[in-house]
């Protein structure tokens, strides 16, 4: 059993706080004027984040104490609860349909979204899978094929929802995690030739995604449809400028660009705290992922090495996305920006992630 140290990666908790307390300044700011006009509270987003906040806070610290391993352990039940979850929000009268998804269980703003707590149970699952037999990573039907198989049955439940978003996530940490462990290329040029077929299929599939990559290639030619989020998002983020408006001076907010409290909070970051503030952010992601890496570096077995890496990778994919959905160099997904956006589900993951990744830490030999 490995060595425990006396404290976890300091670096990573203050860069974690940080993220979360920008978070909570810039939801009530994207927010307050929408949330006065609809509930009037212009503090009703900002006090539900800022429970969302605590509950994740209180998770953070309680798997930061608890081993490792014990993920390990558990990692298959927590694979069933999770499709079980999966099964039920595609239920009418159990799962909640918002944006045209069914996707969250619960009731009204304290609903949870079972595809963002797949995840993790995935990366846990993945990270034990593939620590117990990476001799056979490097064999397509030993190796490979058991490990996507899993991969590829929770996100096409997650597109019955559907979630592209979170979907495209999830796989997309679960490949950075098997390419790490050992897989050979070969075998990934194959499969990213029929994921590539498949995705466009899934595109092809539904016209509202046609419509949002014809946004994303032009969005001027649909301003007030499909490229209005887009368009709306670089008004915010042009007049920015270096120091940008000021803390609670955009312009954007005030009934321009849909909900930006969710996933478009950083274009009104930037409106508002400029190149500067935007570029702060990202230095912030940037620790968080090298603090990622070192401890995933210096993990005392695979198991470790592995969880980590697939943590790290999780909360980097679903930044370059969401950065790059907002900056009008992705199609429009649907996704959080990790620690910022408003949302319980998204947060809480995120924090008990980190909690996790900060247990590592403490077992970690750097």
């Amino acid at each position: 059993m490995p060595t425990k140290r006396a404290t976890p990666d300091l670096i990573l908790i203050i860069v974690t706080f940080t993220l979360l307390a920008t978070g909570l300044i810039m939801v009530y700011s994207a927010s307050a004027i929408w949330a006065e006009y609809k509930f009037d509270d212009s503090f009703f987003f900002a006090k539900r984040q800022l429970l969302f906040a605590g509950v994740g806070i209180v998770t953070m610290f309680v798997f930061m104490n608890v081993d490792y391993w014990t993920w390990k352990k558990f990692a298959k039940v927590m694979l069933i609860v999770c499709f079980v979850l999966l099964i039920l929000v595609l239920i009418p009268g159990i799962g909640n349909v918002r944006n045209g998804s069914r996707s969250w269980i619960g009731v009204g703003a304290f609903s949870i979204q079972p595809s963002e707590f797949m995840k993790l149970a995935m990366i846990a699952f993945l990270a034990k899978y593939l620590s117990e037999n990476q001799k056979n990573i490097t064999s397509f039907k030993k190796g490979l094929v058991p490990s996507l198989s899993l991969v590829f049955l929770a996100f096409g439940m997650i597109m019955l929802q559907p979630d592209l978003g979170t979907g495209t996530v999830m796989v997309g940490t679960c490949i950075v995690m098997i390419f790490i462990s050992g897989a050979r290329i070969s075998h990934f040029i194959g499969l990213g030739f029929v994921g590539l077929i498949g995705f466009v299929a899934l595109i092809a599939s539904a016209p509202y995604r046609i419509k949002r990559i014809t946004s994303f290639l032009d969005p001027w030619s649909d301003p007030q449809g499909s490229g209005f989020q887009i368009i709306q998002s670089l008004y915010a983020i042009g007049p920015g400028g270096l120091f940008g408006l000021g803390l609670g001076q955009s312009r954007q907010k005030f009934f321009y660009l849909p909900e930006p409290q969710t996933d478009f909070i950083f274009a009104i970051l930037a409106e508002e705290l400029g190149f500067i503030g935007g570029s702060f952010v990202l230095l912030l992601f940037a620790l968080l992922l090298w603090r990622g890496i070192r401890i995933a570096l210096g993990a005392p077995d695979l198991f470790g090495s592995f969880l980590a890496v697939g943590i790290i990778a999780m909360i980097a994919i679903q930044v370059m996305i969401n950065i790059g959905v907002v900056t009008g160099l992705m199609p429009v997904t649907g996704i959080t920006l990790p620690f910022l956006s408003y949302g319980g589900s998204s947060l809480t993951l995120m924090l008990m992630a980190i909690g996790v990744l900060l247990n590592v830490s403490r077992h970690s030999r750097y």
